[in-house]
């Protein structure tokens, strides 16, 4: 094959799994732009329209590190196709949803599928491209999507929400998914299979804990924190998780090491990563609402609306390589913080008089910055000092903090939401409900502040990803309410490590 078919096959191969991934991008923000609409049609209740949501995280997040071993054990490119399979399945049920629990259930398989399609999209990306130029741009390219593809899938659910129907945003996945699986055995090499088992149990227990903690509390909402069923939840919940964790603790294979949450800064990424995420994607869900609740936009005007966040989410990403040359990743991480903070805080003020420039749009610039930095630097810490046979694992525990927080966080804050508010109507108590949730949100984020405060380093500790390494980490962050899949960071892990030895042999030659 000559050069210029080799790079032509390349190409071939990336716009492949660039489709896989874009499937799990824009879904949800396509579902964003469309809750009002969603809300009224299905009959949804305010604490209820959260699970649309919760359901599809909840199952992307549990589940991802049983998806990331199945593709270890099973081949990266069957699990690719499997995975799309059942997200285009499921997609194809929420398109043709006509209940809330039927869409609930219909985004609970979608999740399944992306927990599967996910970690197999950035492993064959490693396998398909070379170390060095090619594997970077190839990096890159799926790292500019997440910014991208956030955007787009708001655009593109507000003009179908608006012009013809939200569930065509859902019903459009069934053929492109059909065609990336068609193409998949053509273009896309099988990577080797490595021996080992599915552990089942204990990926099922730990998603069923962490589901019924956040029904629990979502439940509060309505029916009040001494009722049985919310009580029964929470205690199922909690035991769930304990059996989770004494089972890792003993396990030979275990699907989480605990071993990975040793070290300070790690333990402290994952758990700021878990904050950060639980005010993004609430952020989001309730700004959609109040930009068509209260201010009456259309849901395409909404979609445009978010495009100040997701720009300065994509350019802050984009200059976190050249600043991690200079910054200290923590500090950038605390900058990142701070930025989403005052964000929050000034959209906190919202009112059905608050004008879109000055009201909206400057604090979703400010916000933006801080989801952008926020997202890759935490990422970078997430990898900190992890051996390379860890990698993957650490990788796909970044991608469950991110999920199950965004659940958590959302669960938690639509308590606030719908207890707020109280004696208004109509738009201004929509606009209660929102700037109360944000005020809330406002209270996770200091935790994140002051929790990567105190993640600081041993002075032994290793030296952080730095320069291109962590350009590399942060090209498989997401940048909007979707979720990039760091889940085979192993190669670039061993750059670093052997870049370390190389200067400590040098250092002792001198």
């Amino acid at each position: 094959m000559t050069e210029s078919a080799r790079t032509a096959h390349r190409g071939v191969v990336l716009a492949v799994i660039l489709i896989g991934y874009l499937l799990i991008l824009i879904d949800v923000s396509i579902l964003f732009a469309a809750l009002p609409t969603v809300h009224r049609d299905l009959g949804f209740s305010p604490t209820s329209l959260s699970w649309a949501q919760n359901a599809y995280t909840l199952a992307f997040g549990g589940l991802l590190l049983l998806g990331a071993r199945a593709g270890d054990l099973l081949g990266r490119r069957r699990m690719f196709m499997v995975g799309i399979g059942v997200f285009a399945a499921a997609s194809l049920a929420v398109g043709l949803a006509q209940s809330p629990a039927w869409m609930v259930a219909a985004r609970a398989v979608q999740g399944v599928g992306a927990a599967i399609l996910a970690p197999s999209t950035l492993a064959l990306l490693s396998t398909s491209f070379p170390e060095g130029p090619q594997r970077t741009r190839a990096m890159a390219a799926y790292g500019a999507l997440a910014g991208l593809g956030t955007a787009f899938g708001l655009i593109v659910g507000g003009v179908l929400t608006t012009a013809l129907s939200w569930r065509l945003g859902f019903l459009l996945n069934v053929p492109v998914g059909i065609a990336a699986i068609l193409a998949a055995p053509r273009v896309l090499p099988e990577t080797e299979r490595h021996p080992g088992r599915l552990d089942v149990f204990d990926a099922l227990s730990s998603t069923a804990g962490v589901s019924a903690v956040v029904f629990g509390i979502v439940h509060s909402a309505d029916a009040g924190w001494s009722d049985p069923a919310t009580i029964g939840a929470l205690a199922i919940g909690a035991a769930l998780l304990a059996v989770f964790v004494t089972r890792q603790h003993r396990a030979a294979e275990p699907l989480m090491p605990l071993r990975l949450f040793a070290d300070r800064v790690r333990a402290g990424a994952y758990a700021a990563r878990f904050l950060f995420n639980g005010v993004l994607v609430s952020w989001f869900f309730f700004m959609t609402q109040y930009l068509q609740g209260v201010s009456g936009f259309t849901p395409l005007q909404a979609g445009l609306a978010f495009l100040p966040v997701t720009g300065a989410a994509f350019a802050a990403a984009a200059a976190t390589s050249p600043l991690t040359r200079r910054v200290d990743t923590r500090r950038l991480t605390i900058a990142a913080c701070a930025a989403m903070l005052l964000g929050t805080a000034l959209t906190s003020r919202v009112s059905p008089t608050t004008g879109y420039v000055l009201g909206i749009a400057v604090p979703m610039l400010v916000f933006g910055i801080g989801q952008g930095l926020g997202l890759s630097t935490l990422t970078t810490a997430g990898m900190a000092g992890v051996a390379p046979p860890d990698a993957g694992v650490a990788g796909a525990l970044v991608n469950v903090a991110h999920h199950l927080g965004g659940a958590l966080g959302l669960g938690i804050l639509i308590t606030v939401f719908e207890a707020a508010g109280a004696g208004e109507h109509g738009r201004h108590l929509l606009a209660d409900r929102v700037s109360a949730s944000f005020t809330a949100a406002c209270i996770l984020l200091v935790l994140a502040l002051v929790v990567t405060l105190l993640a600081r380093p041993h002075r032994r500790a290793e030296t952080p990803v730095r320069g291109e390494d962590a350009a590399a980490v942060a090209a498989t962050v997401s940048l909007g309410p979707p979720t990039g899949s760091p889940a085979t960071l192993s190669s670039s892990r061993a750059r670093t490590t052997r870049t370390a030895r190389r200067r400590t042999a040098s250092a002792g030659a001198r």
